[in-house]
């Protein structure tokens, strides 16, 4: 019998592989043609256009699911517009950042003033107000006399950051060209979340979205087609069955019709169908890359929480209820067990909140009569995997 590593670095070795080029399949990569997105590309060019005409755009806000296409058709304009500006003697900065990747306000504004390349002396990475830092960014723009569009994606979270520590970013950005002197700022938000604009003061609303692109849902039929553009560039040929393919489509055409998770979904397959020296993906693959995916995003999800807030899912997993108050009682006790000062409980019920909002946690209004109304919280993953997860950190190894 052959010892599987050497079975395993043989292969390697040898280069029997059935991905012949795992770029293609990474959410990053922008296709040559973006399928069934003609309508929506002609949209965000035309709202872009007046920046070729030495003129500022209205502002645009992109809406739509994930996985529906909305960066994608974002980035590949404003590379086409790249490409034209660069004979032409207007000066035009194209800035984009992720929200959710900067996680604070302030290391999203660095990140756009990094690209403006104000440097850490001009923009150091902490320690100044959020006005100052706002105020260097438009500093660089009028110095330079630059027409910058700054595309913020995933804004929705932005929106959701800003409403939880009362910063007016929103109505400073889309008042910043009252500012300047010279040079021109325009906003080109990306957001999953249709109603985002609900959350936000109505001083912004009406200048955020001066113009609105809505990104419907793919259906299954055309989540196949992408993908098979996808699997003819990225697989060797006839290494994905049929069955594969349709079951990939049909999984994620049922959940919101995203493309990403369709094409994510076919790369683990294909990775998985590799490790079993498989010279094709099958729809079993396909089945253990869903389960793998799923506990893969949840432990990520759960690894990326500092201490406190996994004290307190810890905290929900040991409580012999699950009111507010149990929650709190029960977090109060971890902390004593680590040696850690506890947070009020203002702040742990704001934290529940926050926990929510990752579908880590699940939580309902409970009404009382007389003792009014209590939220009820309990976990939307195992305690198992909360355990596995939780007991690599030091800190969390005698509680969990």
């Amino acid at each position: 019998m052959s010892d599987p590593i050497d079975k395993l670095l043989d292969a390697a070795e040898s280069g029997k592989s059935i991905i012949k080029n795992r770029d293609i399949l990474h959410f990053t990569h922008i296709p040559n043609i973006i399928l069934h997105r003609d309508s929506e590309q002609e949209q965000v060019a035309q709202s872009l256009l007046p920046i070729l005409k030495h003129s500022r755009p209205s502002n645009l806000l992109v809406y739509g699911k994930p996985g529906t296409g909305k960066t994608l058709v974002v980035k590949k304009v404003l590379s086409k517009i790249q490409e034209r500006v660069e004979k032409s003697n207007f000066p035009i900065k194209l800035v984009y950042s992720n929200s959710k990747e900067e996680t604070t306000l302030y290391g999203l504004l660095v990140s756009l003033g990094r690209q403006l390349n104000l440097n850490e002396k001009e923009l150091p990475t902490t320690g100044l107000a959020i006005s100052e830092v706002f105020k260097r960014l438009l500093n660089r723009i009028d110095e330079e006399k630059l027409n910058a569009i700054f595309v913020i994606d995933e804004i929705d979270y932005l929106a959701q950051v800003a409403l939880k520590t009362h910063n007016d970013i929103f109505y400073n950005l889309t008042r910043a060209n009252e500012r300047l002197k010279q040079g021109s700022l325009t906003l080109v938000g990306i957001s999953n979340d249709l109603t985002f604009k609900e959350k936000l003061d109505s001083r912004v609303i009406s200048s955020l979205g001066e113009e609105e692109i809505v990104f419907t849902n793919y259906n299954v039929e055309q989540i196949k087609k992408i993908l098979e553009e996808r699997i003819n560039e990225a697989f060797i040929e006839n290494s994905v069955e049929e069955p594969a393919l349709n079951l990939c489509a049909a999984l994620a055409g049922g959940e919101h019709g995203d493309a990403r998770r369709a094409i994510a979904l076919i790369r683990v397959a294909g990775e998985i169908a590799e490790r079993q020296q498989s010279n094709k993906v099958t729809i079993e693959h396909v089945r253990d890359a869903t389960k793998k995916m799923e506990e893969d995003k949840e432990e990520t999800s759960l690894k990326s929480y500092p201490l406190h807030e996994k004290l307190v899912i810890l905290a929900i997993l040991k409580a012999n209820g699950s009111s507010t108050g149990e929650i709190y009682s029960s977090y109060k006790n971890l902390c004593k067990v680590v040696g850690r000062d506890e947070l009020t409980q203002r702040r742990v019920t704001q934290m529940l909140s926050e926990i929510e909002l990752s579908g880590i946690i699940t939580g309902r209004l409970i009404h009382q009569g007389i003792h009014g109304r209590t939220k009820k919280y309990k976990l939307t993953v195992s305690s198992e995997m909360i355990k596995n997860t939780f007991k690599d950190d030091l800190t969390l190894q005698d509680i969990v």
